[in-house]
């Protein structure tokens, strides 16, 4: 390769750049949306969740039972209604998510040591919330359930009861549970995406429509210099976005890395070069900008969001998108960064994911200059 044909490929681009005021907000500014949407806004806890209660009994009993079910950080009581019809509406409305309903005599049965029952209604339009909450409320009364009946083998001057199966449960690499510590990192893989394929997917295709492909093919340039002159302004762009995402995540949410930091550069190198690749043959394929910018949505976007382990567990998937995901970059590029933010893996753990990733630039820059070497470069 000729490296002074690259740099004034390299050059052109910049200069485009510079003047398409577009197409750096599209590099710059969208990113720097997403982390702060994406940070602020999306959470998968579940906690304070909206209840209402009804208590018929009002009773110390039913009212120590309330305090302490206002006092667990997974439930917020914003109000006490009079009976089960303002309960369905407060649900129909959406104003409550969950109900808590004690009936009247309910302290009288616990006394006599007769079955108490409370009605739990839970809004089940969202299944995930409502599996969740359904599970903290179950937990919530199982402990309760237990310091009665401490209490009442104290009473009988009698030992309590140990189970026979004790659980000690301890969570590795997201001590906290938060699902902020996962999104953050995760969302650099489609902000790579974004700037790598779906801002390269126009830079072939741009060439085509106006009219200044036959003038680089009367050039003395080969396939890959054109490729690489296109792709490393992008390439630059892409790596300051990384870093600037990186810094945003340790200033804003506290969120470190766990390994090495040249081991994030590296792997953040090698699946930016996956995306420029996929958005250059994207552009060389179909030769409109329009086209090039929908597919690339398809192509990368999407599924980089949708089918890659980010937000939407695969392994509860069909089959045939579990296999579909396999071919997605972002796949190993998200494994990646869970290695290297919560779970302090080196390359010994992680070569297989940078092979794969390698391995899909290598066959993606070869079917460029394919493309590219048949259109007469």
């Amino acid at each position: 390769m000729n490296l002074r044909n690259i740099r004034a490929i390299a050059g052109k681009e910049v200069y485009h750049l510079v003047r398409d005021f577009r197409s750096l907000y599209l590099a710059f500014a969208v990113p720097l949306l997403l982390i702060l949407l994406f940070g602020y806004a999306l959470s998968l806890d579940v906690e304070r969740i909206e209840t209402v209660v009804v208590d018929s009994d009002r009773t110390d009993l039913s009212r120590d039972f309330l305090r302490r079910l206002g006092a667990s950080p997974y439930f917020r009581i914003d109000a006490l209604l009079p009976d089960g019809k303002a309960v369905t509406e407060a649900l129909d409305r959406g104003t409550a998510r969950l109900a808590v309903l004690i009936p009247p005599g309910w302290t009288a049965d616990l006394r006599a040591e007769r079955e108490a029952a409370v009605q739990v209604i839970l809004d089940g339009s969202d299944p995930n919330f409502a599996g969740i909450s359904r599970a903290y409320i179950t937990g919530f009364i199982e402990t309760y359930n237990r310091e009665l009946l401490g209490e009442f083998l104290n009473r009988r001057g009698m030992e309590k009861i140990r189970p026979p199966v004790e659980g000690r449960i301890r969570v590795w690499f997201n001590e906290d549970l938060e699902s902020r510590n996962f999104i953050v990192p995760g969302i650099i893989a489609i902000i790579i995406m974004i700037v790598g394929a779906m801002l390269t997917s126009l830079v072939i295709a741009r060439e085509y429509e106006n009219g200044t492909m036959e003038t680089l093919r009367s050039l003395p340039i080969s396939a890959g210099e054109l490729l690489t002159g296109k792709a490393i302004p992008y390439f630059l762009i892409g790596l300051t976005d990384v870093l600037i995402a990186i810094l945003m995540g340790q200033v804003l949410f506290g969120i470190v890395m766990k390994a090495g930091f040249w081991l994030m550069i590296l792997a953040s190198s090698i699946y930016l070069l996956v995306a420029l690749t996929l958005g250059l043959l994207i552009s060389s394929v179909t030769k409109s900008q329009m086209i090039a910018n929908q597919m690339a949505v398809l192509i990368t976007y999407l599924p980089s969001l949708l089918l890659s382990n980010f937000v939407f567990p695969v392994i509860n998937m069909p089959k045939v998108l579990q296999a579909f995901s396999a071919v997605v970059p972002a796949t190993y590029y998200i494994e990646i960064l869970s290695g290297i933010y919560l779970r302090d893996l080196g390359l010994a753990y992680l070569w297989g994911d940078f092979a794969v990733l390698t391995g899909m630039f290598l066959l993606l820059a070869i079917a460029n200059c394919l493309v590219l070497k048949r259109e007469g470069l």
